[in-house]
């Protein structure tokens, strides 16, 4: 693609990052700046989505790993769960997140979380050959959800109120990473036990389950403890970092594409997953499970598209230990010796890596059986979907920033774009 938005200075997006919101065809209804949008609602063609989701969840080839861990210092570190290297970082690879999208157009889901990269990025050639790879491949992974724009009322408690008046509006596309922490929390669970900590459950102050026996046989040590609720918080940082990260991803690439937007939350995202489909909002059409000691359903998942490791998608949290180990030692697992990776020898490498031992499984499906069976839910101290904030993408309304704002307050790239992308519509 021959736009020029791939020379664009690094330190320029960052330095030019500016959360603007106004795009062609919207209204802003009262106050000093008042303005009411010349131009006809203007949406993403499907190539400028594309590229910002790339830039939130590309596939660029191996991730390094984390090489090492004190509890076997003879080996490579066991605790990455998937080896693709990405455009956004994630913990150790654990809880790679999706991305949802939605426009004029449809809701479109991106999952790109078990892809394992075909080949590397072109080396030699110019960087529109590397984004034209990393388009091709999430392009591929993006599966068209609905004909349709997310049906979500602008209006409270599904938005909050200073964003009723611009979020999801005709001519946007909104973005939407949701992460899945169950997986990151057995991850962080596994992590904890392999270095002799009981995993301990401080709310009720007792251990997380009957772990005596782990500590009679030496896998765990009496005096070492995990709070379960201090794992959880770290899970919950884990996700919400990763899927902040994509989020700036994407608004680095609108600066260099010269499209206005934002990073932002104040969406219900009970509402957006569609915890209020039997009130008529669909959402994303998660499944929700509902307790009664819990003040809000739980969203464990989209059937057939991601299902969290907890019921009603495993029969119980030791299925979910099973199908957490299996990615990693199992067959195309992370350490399948057959699978390559960013070493020299991959397969030496990954050979060198000793599986889980049956105890080591019980152990931790006892634990999280416990926090499932004790609570209700997995985790038990926040959602097992993460949503956390948004990216809204526009085309910039140039007049509105002109009439109320002093020179400067867009980029050369925002005056450029619809020369540059779209140069069959006349500029605005």
């Amino acid at each position: 693609m021959d736009t020029g938005f791939t020379e664009f200075p690094l330190f320029d997006a960052i330095a030019g990052r500016r959360s603007r919101r106004f795009g062609l065809g919207m209204e802003l209804p009262s106050g000093p700046l008042a303005h009411t949008s010349r131009s006809e609602p203007f949406g993403l063609s499907e190539v400028e989505r594309s590229v910002l989701v790339a830039a939130a969840t590309g596939v660029t080839g191996w991730s390094l790993g984390v090489p090492f861990g004190p509890d076997r210092p003879d080996e490579h570190a066991h605790y990455t769960q998937r080896f693709t290297g990405r455009t956004a970082p994630t913990a150790a690879g654990i809880g790679t997140p999706l991305l949802f999208a939605t426009d004029d157009s449809g809701t479109y889901l991106t999952n790109t979380r078990d892809l394992l990269p075909s080949r590397p990025l072109p080396t030699g050639g110019s960087r529109d050959d590397a984004l034209d790879t990393m388009v091709e491949v999430v392009r591929t992974h993006t599966e068209q959800l609905s004909d349709h724009r997310l049906d979500l009322p602008a209006s409270p408690p599904h938005m909050l109120e200073p964003n009723l008046w611009m979020a999801n509006t005709p001519g946007s596309t909104l973005f939407m990473p949701v992460a899945d922490a169950s997986e990151q929390v057995l991850g962080l669970m596994a992590m904890a036990v392999a270095n002799g900590n009981v995993l301990f459950d401080d709310v009720a102050g007792r251990p997380a389950g009957d772990l005596s026996p782990f500590v009679r046989s030496g896998l765990l040590q009496e005096d070492k403890r995990v709070p379960m609720t201090v794992l959880q918080q770290m899970a919950y940082e884990a996700n919400v970092s990763e899927l902040a990260f994509m989020g700036h991803n994407m608004v680095l690439t609108m600066q260099a594409m010269g499209l206005g937007g934002l990073y932002f939350n104040g969406l219900n995202r009970w509402s957006v997953l569609g915890a209020f489909a039997e009130k008529g909002v669909k959402g994303l059409g998660f499944r929700f499970v509902q307790d009664d000691r819990w003040p809000l359903p739980n969203p464990v998942g989209l059937d057939g598209r991601i299902e969290c490791l907890c019921p009603p998608y495993v029969s119980d949290m030791r299925e979910a230990v099973k199908t957490f180990v299996d990615r990693k030692f199992g067959p195309a697992g992370a350490y399948d010796p057959s699978t390559p990776g960013a070493w020299r020898d991959a397969r030496a490498v990954k050979q060198g890596v000793t599986p889980y031992s049956e105890e080591f499984v019980d152990c931790l499906g006892v634990a999280a059986q416990y926090i499932y069976d004790r609570y209700g839910k997995f985790p038990n101290t926040f959602t097992t979907m993460v949503l956390s904030g948004y990216v809204q993408a526009v085309h910039l309304d140039r007049d509105f920033y002109d009439a109320n704002y002093q020179a400067g307050t867009y980029l050369r790239t925002h005056a450029q774009h619809m020369e540059r992308w779209h140069r069959d519509r006349s500029p605005m």
